[in-house]
């Protein structure tokens, strides 16, 4: 497996790009902004792209989705839990970020704990709620990565005050589903630096509730 990461946008948002070195295809993680620059990247690198993934919503995440829509004809896959946030441009924050309307919805439904072939890898969905109500995470166990959105950061976690966000929620996605992943696993958020599970386990704000009830 390749990853190459796209920094977009405002405020530089990691755009993914899944490829399998053998086959030439490729998934795309969150388009955040500049959908032609990350479409001329799968052109230059001669890749077939099978899918989009987003992990969330939010405008800085979807705001290059339809140029790369349009350049490669790729499906998109976003949990289900997202739809009204994706459909709506004040929930999404493309009105008052962007200053224009984006509404999206998703080809692909997809649910908390599904796994679905894609490129040659099987992809797993973590359903991860908190920064958003239909946030996600995508797991490749056999390549031990984790594309995780704005849930987990770097030393660090995902803001929960804008629409949909709960802490409480973010607090059981963090410690209770990716908490559990293996130490080794490599950590692709959604901006900011790559870390390991191991790293957060030891250094995220949030590792001390770990093991603590939270209601």
């Amino acid at each position: 497996m390749q990853i190459k990461k796209l920094t977009v946008g405002y405020v530089q948002t990691n755009c993914y790009i899944v490829s399998n070195e053998e086959t030439r295809e490729a998934v795309v993680i969150d388009p955040g902004d500049q959908g032609e620059l990350i479409a001329e990247a799968l052109k230059r690198d001669s890749l077939q792209t099978k899918a989009i993934l987003l992990t969330h919503g939010h405008s800085d995440h979807i705001g290059g989705l339809e140029a790369v829509k349009k350049a490669t004809g790729a499906k998109v896959y976003a949990l289900d839990q997202e739809r009204e946030l994706l459909a709506d441009e004040n929930l999404n924050l493309s009105k008052s970020l962007l200053g224009t309307i984006i509404r999206e919805e998703a080809d692909v439904w997809l649910r908390d704990g599904e796994k679905f072939s894609m490129i040659g890898y099987e992809f797993q969905v973590i359903g991860t709620p908190g920064h958003t109500t239909g946030s996600c995470c995508y797991y490749v166990e056999s390549e031990k990565a984790l594309f995780a959105g704005d849930t987990l950061f770097e030393g660090s976690y995902g803001r929960v005050d804008l629409p949909g966000g709960s802490s409480v929620q973010l607090l059981h996605s963090v410690l209770d589903k990716l908490f559990e992943l293996p130490d080794d696993v490599n950590v692709y958020p959604g901006h900011l630096g790559y870390t390991t599970i191991g790293d957060e386990k030891k250094y995220n704000p949030l590792a001390p509730y770990k093991g603590k009830l939270l209601e």
